[in-house]
């Protein structure tokens, strides 16, 4: 389903780049599949595909038509991984115009993924006349960003209609024993769903955390979930033909040989959140101990008009990953001129598509030729199968990566560091010491 091309990185790569890796790979693949390895207690998501909850499968599904049926816009807050896969696939199956353009169901408003007043009263005013519903996605129910959105939300909401009538309309995905949104949720009867402990956020797009809303916006996710598992199943083969295992020894390779930031780089608009979503995915799972490639990403050919001049002549630090897809969904032919003012009649009557398409090849070269190594992964369309599969692919090959790092993938202690800052200047109790020294430091 899908392909991966490395024809671009000859030049840039020792011959036995994979060969040299293999016995390593053997055993991140070993470690991910008997989840026995650094952070193996959050390795379920490996098999998640195959082995996931049917009977809440079954539940997310009625729920997505209940909130259809009543529901002129469902508000989703979460933050990270929470939010970002969801955004990720709903704008890359559908259109990152899905507000705009959907005929059925609610609008998808994503709301607690920030601090900001502004965006914050933009959201309530887009939905102040309309009816609506709350998903309400935290494992722990105090991340400060979401649960500040949930208290404001569930304000409206229940001043909107009642609290009886309003507690019909939230539901709240978090952890299935534990945490202030489970007791809340138990209290006042919110329908639930798990955030499941074997599964980190960044890894969970695939749980309930992303399917509710995947579903509510017109996704097939029995597609999504089959796509998932056809890679599941094909990258469980160990060996040198495994595109994962040749997706991560390659980066692994760039990066020894002093590469220092990964740009994915996608050709659809419709793909910038599956961008965001993947430096959450690789950010977090690599970046500690002072290693790893930075993941950025790009839209192009939009962005060839702002970085790629960096990106064709600046300091060689950096290595391209390029998602295509194979088929449009339409066809547009550019029309004659009889003028031909811009010059460009020798494009007329070719499709769109297949200027796009030589875009890509022309600034794939170019790059090569400037110094940056290119890989390519192809994807047959953006339809929830292929995006499922694309997911997994990612994921698994993330997971081999950080073990070829030697670190732990699945844990974040970083992450800790500005929040413990944030929760002492917004005075939280039992912070009272950090508070007066980090307030003496900023003057």
């Amino acid at each position: 389903m899908l392909t991966l091309d490395l024809s671009k990185l000859n030049g840039f790569l020792p011959q036995d780049y994979l060969s040299s890796r293999e016995d390593a790979l053997r055993e991140a693949a070993r470690m991910l599949a008997e989840h026995n390895g650094p952070g193996g207690d959050f390795t379920g998501w490996v098999t998640l595909p195959r082995d996931y909850d049917k009977e809440e499968f079954a539940r997310i599904q009625a729920a997505a038509k209940r909130i259809q049926q009543q529901s002129q816009v469902l508000v989703v807050i979460g933050i990270g991984g929470s939010y970002l896969g969801a955004r990720a696939v709903v704008e890359l199956v559908n259109s990152p115009n899905f507000n705009l353009t959907h005929k059925d169901g609610p609008a998808i408003y994503f709301a607690g993924n920030g601090l900001s007043t502004d965006a914050m009263l933009e959201v309530i005013d887009l939905i102040k006349d309309k009816d609506w519903s709350i998903n309400v996605i935290s494992k722990s129910g105090t991340t400060t960003e979401p649960a500040v959105a949930f208290r404001i939300f569930k304000n409206l909401l229940e001043e909107k209609y009642g609290k009886e009538e309003a507690r019909k309309r939230i539901y709240a995905t978090t952890d299935a024993h534990r945490g202030a949104l489970k007791g809340l949720a138990d209290a006042e009867g919110y329908e639930e769903f798990v955030v499941p402990d074997a599964v980190g956020g960044r890894y969970s797009v695939l749980t309930a955390v992303g399917l509710l809303p995947i579903a509510c916006a017109g996704v097939d996710i029995v597609e999504l979930m089959a796509g998932a598992e056809e890679a599941m199943t094909a990258l469980a083969a160990p060996g040198q033909d495994n595109p994962a295992w040749q997706y991560a020894a390659a980066r692994h390779a760039l990066y020894t040989a002093g590469k220092k930031v990964e740009i994915l780089v996608g050709y659809e608009p419709s793909f910038r959140f599956f961008g965001e979503w993947w430096k959450q995915l690789f950010g977090e799972t690599e970046g500690k101990e002072g290693k790893a490639l930075f993941p950025a990403s790009v839209e192009f050919t939009a962005d060839l008009h702002s970085m790629g001049q960096y990106i064709q002549q600046g300091e060689r630090l950096m290595l391209e990953t390029v998602v295509r897809f194979e088929k449009s969904r339409g066809s547009m032919e550019i029309p004659h001129d009889p003028d031909n003012v811009d010059g460009l009649n020798f494009l007329a009557g070719k499709d769109l598509s297949f200027v796009a398409e030589q875009a890509m090849r022309g600034t794939l070269l170019a790059h090569v030729d400037g110094g940056v190594p290119n890989l390519m992964l192809t994807a047959p369309g953006r339809d929830a199968r292929s995006v499922g599969a694309l997911i997994y692919f990612f994921e698994y090959a993330c997971g081999l990566s950080g073990y070829l790092l030697e670190i732990n993938p699945f844990d974040q202690p970083g992450v800790e560091a500005y929040k413990n800052n944030m929760y002492a200047l917004l005075g939280k109790p039992g912070y009272e010491d950090k508070k007066a020294e980090l307030e003496a430091r900023l003057g």
